[in-house]
C-alpha cells in the first residue's frame, strides 16, 4: 500500500547533514539516505553516489542550496537529479513531488498537542508516502501517531543512541532517521 515500506530494509536511516559524512553512510548498513545538504552545483553527484552504492536517496528540499523548495524546484529535481524521493515540511512540496512521480516524506515537528493535530491535517491534505515526526525520542507520541494515521512513521531528530532507535521502532515507527554516523 505504501511503497516506502518496501524500500526500507534497514530500520535506521542515515540523515546526512554534512557532505563529509556521506562516505560513512555509503559504507554503513543503511539502505536509505536522507540528504540534508547539497547545492545546485553538487546535488546530482551526491545523489548518484548514493544510488551507485545501491541505496535509496531522499532529498530535503528546504536544505538544497540554489534549488527553491517550490513546484519548479521539485520538477527540476525529479527530471534532472532523479532521487527516490524528497522530504519537506511543506504540503505543497509534497503534492508537487507526488505529481512528479517521486516518493514524498512530510516532516512534522511535534512541539505540543496542537502541532499533532495540525500535522495530521497537513498529511491528510498532501497524502505523503510517510511522515517523519520530530523529535524522534518520544515513544508515546510515536505510538499515538501510528494510531492517528495509517501512513508509515519515521522517527527523527535528537536520536543519539541504539536504545532510542529501538524505543522508536518498538513504539511503531517504520524506521528511525539518525544523524550520527556511528549509528549507521
Amino acid at each position: 500500500m505504501y511503497p516506502i515500506v518496501d524500500i526500507v530494509e534497514h530500520q535506521t536511516i542515515a540523515a546526512v547533514q554534512k557532505e563529509a559524512d556521506l562516505d560513512a553512510a555509503l559504507r554503513g548498513d543503511v539502505n536509505v539516505v536522507f540528504l540534508l545538504t547539497g547545492s545546485l552545483l553538487n546535488i546530482h553527484e551526491l545523489t548518484r553516489r548514493v544510488q551507485d552504492a545501491g541505496k535509496h536517496v531522499f532529498l530535503h528540499m528546504e536544505f538544497i542550496e540554489g534549488i527553491a523548495p517550490d513546484r519548479s524546484g521539485v520538477a527540476y529535481v525529479a527530471q534532472h537529479v532523479r532521487p527516490t524521493g524528497i522530504i519537506s515540511t511543506k504540503s505543497a512540496i509534497i503534492k508537487a513531488a507526488k505529481d512528479s512521480g517521486l516518493l514524498a516524506i512530510q516532516r512534522i515537528f511535534l512541539i505540543d498537542r496542537n502541532a499533532v493535530q495540525r500535522g495530521i491535517k497537513a498529511v491528510e491534505q498532501s497524502s505523503p508516502d510517510a511522515i517523519e515526526v520530530m523529535p524522534g525520542i518520544m515513544p508515546r507520541i510515536i505510538r499515538e501517531m501510528t494510531n492517528l494515521t495509517p501512513l508509515p512513521i519515521i522517527a527523527g531528530g535528537l536520536v543519539g543512541n541504539r536504545q532510542e532507535i529501538d524505543e522508536g521502532l518498538t513504539a511503531g515507527a517504520l524506521a528511525v532517521s539518525v544523524g550520527s554516523p556511528e549509528l549507521w
